[in-house]
């Protein structure tokens, strides 16, 4: 009885699932594109979203939007919402938190950046591979804004 009591009570963190949402590649201005010199301005968005699916299991959609100019005309936009199905038990909420907002996406990010690749290669345009990332910075750093508005606000409240 005491090992039942010991696994119900150890964090469980496992992806059962990972696959493509929705993706996108817009392409306004070819062929005239293709005509002008490749000196590309790349704007790269990303944002994360995890919804509960009830039984300790939530989807997080780890959402990337990359624009391309050139020469001041959009070459392309391409898009990718890379999901994942993920088992989460036995978390603190603040740890819970952290593991869908910096863990999963963590792991999704390597598909994400293949199916860019792929969508922008196959338009013929140069290869592209974005750099890693690291969620949990990009976790921590929000955390911190976060926390900063929020004292913002008290002493706002305060005066």
């Amino acid at each position: 009885m005491t090992d039942t009591n010991n696994q119900q009570a150890n964090p469980h963190f496992e992806a059962i699932r990972v696959y493509s949402k929705d993706c996108s590649l817009e392409t306004p201005n070819t062929p005239a594109i293709f005509q002008k010199q490749w000196k590309p301005e790349l704007k790269v968005e990303f944002d994360t979203k995890a919804s509960s699916l009830g039984s300790d299991q939530y989807e997080v959609v780890l959402r990337i939007t990359v624009t391309c100019e050139n020469d001041g005309a959009t070459a392309f936009v391409c898009e990718v919402n890379q999901a994942g199905i993920f088992v989460a038990r036995n978390f603190e909420p603040e740890v819970l938190d952290y593991v869908l907002g910096a863990t999963a996406p963590n792991m999704l990010y390597p598909y994400a950046r293949e199916h860019i690749s792929s969508l922008v290669s196959r338009a013929t345009f140069p290869q592209l591979t974005l750099a890693p990332l690291s969620f949990d910075a990009i976790y921590r750093a929000k955390q911190e804004q976060h926390k900063q508005q929020q004292e913002a606000q008290d002493q706002q409240a305060n005066a």
